[in-house]
């Protein structure tokens, strides 16, 4: 179904891109770096075009995996 406002054609919202996630990223964590961690978290992120958040949560991923194989749990 098509809604029209002044002869523009709209597609009804639950048509619209979604997320390529399916469960929303919600929780939000500060952290504190030096000038030198920002600027080497910035050259990779325009290096690899990920973010800086996509960056952190792969070092997570790569830290814990590393644990894991050693045995630390």
């Amino acid at each position: 179904m098509l809604f029209t406002k002044n002869n523009v054609s709209k597609e009804p919202k639950s048509s619209k891109k979604k997320r390529n996630r399916i469960d929303p990223l919600q929780n939000v964590i500060s952290l504190r770096i030096n000038d030198n961690e920002k600027k080497t978290l910035e050259k990779l992120a325009k290096s690899t075009s990920k973010s800086i958040s996509e960056i952190l949560r792969e070092a997570i991923d790569l830290w814990n995996s590393k644990r894991s194989n050693l045995c630390m749990d």
